[in-house]
């Protein structure tokens, strides 16, 4: 396992559904009298209803239907939810443009989960151009309201110093306010400020109890970031059985980093018995869905066959792979591993090589 487990800010660069209450116990009949009466909030309602399946059939088209009735009529509710329509693709066709409309009416009202979801359409560039200090803005909007998911990429914004300067001690002030309130992405990356000691004093076990929170709300990356804790003794007694639990966990939604982390133990027989064949099958689904340490490291193990098969054109591609997606040192390290392979084939097998890196298509991972 790496030593220093990097974590990623969740949540910068996408927009999220939000469930604005539950589906109303009002009275069907009666409230659909009133949403045709032209009611905003029963048409809301009624739209709330058919989007959960609450009391009625789901049906997404006719939950859009009522959702612009209100939106029409100014609900920031509805328009919030008509955006989201929008970006799922559910009840009408994707469109991330008409999607950023709809939330910016809702957010120009001062309605924190429409800030936050156009924050995050600034931040990813889907529906308008990319731009972190415009995403930075709204995400304040909505943070300085409460709202956990704008709180956390806020702190996400000033931990990559993307719209923003970079100041971890700005990322963990908002980590925290999310993290408080149980939001497990926030919870994740304040548990790798204290592991990495960004913003705070280097803090092993406080650490663990952060991505404890989180991991036990089903997150992957914190399941991995525990996982590390007990392979390496950190923050909680070395525990080999106990770090394979969690990374499985987290291997098993698909998560690269963690089965990279499965892959060594079953390579090693730490926390399972060892086993080759495992430890290939989950390198391989990490390496297949992009991973350039993965791809990397699949790259050295067919050069110098160390599974039983050494195969020189599939050890290029996976290097030539993995420096494709790697950057800075790392991208320097695996093309130095691939140019110094390629002094020992052919250009036929060269040439063989670089037409698989080009063909290749990543899969899902799990």
């Amino acid at each position: 396992m790496p030593r220093k487990l990097l974590l990623i800010a969740i949540g910068l660069l996408g927009m999220a559904a939000h469930s604005f209450a539950q589906a109303p116990s009002d009275s069907l009949k009666q409230l659909r009298s009133e949403a045709e009466q032209g009611d905003a909030v029963a048409q809301y309602k009624l739209g709330l209803m058919y989007s959960e399946g609450k009391g009625v059939p789901q049906d997404y088209e006719e939950a859009v239907r009522w959702y612009r009735k209100a939106a029409d009529q100014g609900s920031a509710n509805a328009q919030a939810n008509l955006g989201f329509a929008y970006v799922s693709g559910r009840g009408v066709p994707q469109d991330y443009a008409e999607a950023v409309r709809w939330y910016r009416m809702a957010a120009d009202q001062g309605f924190a989960y429409a800030q936050a979801n156009l924050g995050g359409a600034y931040g990813s560039g889907k529906g308008v151009p990319q731009d972190f200090a415009e995403a930075v803005r709204w995400w304040r909007k909505a943070a300085e309201q409460g709202f956990a998911m704008a709180q956390a990429n806020l702190g996400a914004a000033f931990q990559s110093g993307q719209g923003v300067p970079q100041d971890y001690e700005e990322a963990v002030l908002w980590y925290r306010k999310a993290a408080d309130q149980g939001y497990a992405a926030a919870q994740a990356n304040l548990g790798g400020a204290y592991m990495n000691g960004q913003g705070v004093p280097q803090d092993y076990g406080e650490a663990v109890r952060w991505w404890r929170k989180a991991a036990n709300q089903g997150l992957a990356i914190a399941q991995t970031g525990l996982g590390g804790s007990y392979m390496t003794g950190r923050g909680v007694p070395q525990d080999y059985a106990e770090a394979v639990r969690w990374l499985r966990m987290a291997a098993s939604q698909g998560f690269a980093p963690a089965q990279v982390g499965l892959s060594l133990s079953y390579e090693r027989g730490m926390g399972v018995p060892q086993d080759q064949e495992e430890a290939a099958n989950w390198l391989r689904k990490a390496a297949d869905q992009g991973d350039a340490s993965a791809q990397a490291r699949l790259g050295s193990i067919y050069q110098y066959g160390r599974w039983g098969t050494r195969d020189y054109i599939l050890a290029y591609m996976w290097f030539e792979l993995a420096a494709s997606k790697a950057s800075g040192e790392f991208q320097e390290r695996y093309s130095d591993a691939r140019d110094s392979l390629a002094i020992q084939m052919t250009p036929q097998e060269i040439a063989e090589a670089q037409r698989l890196a080009r063909e290749w298509k990543p899969t899902s991972g799990k």
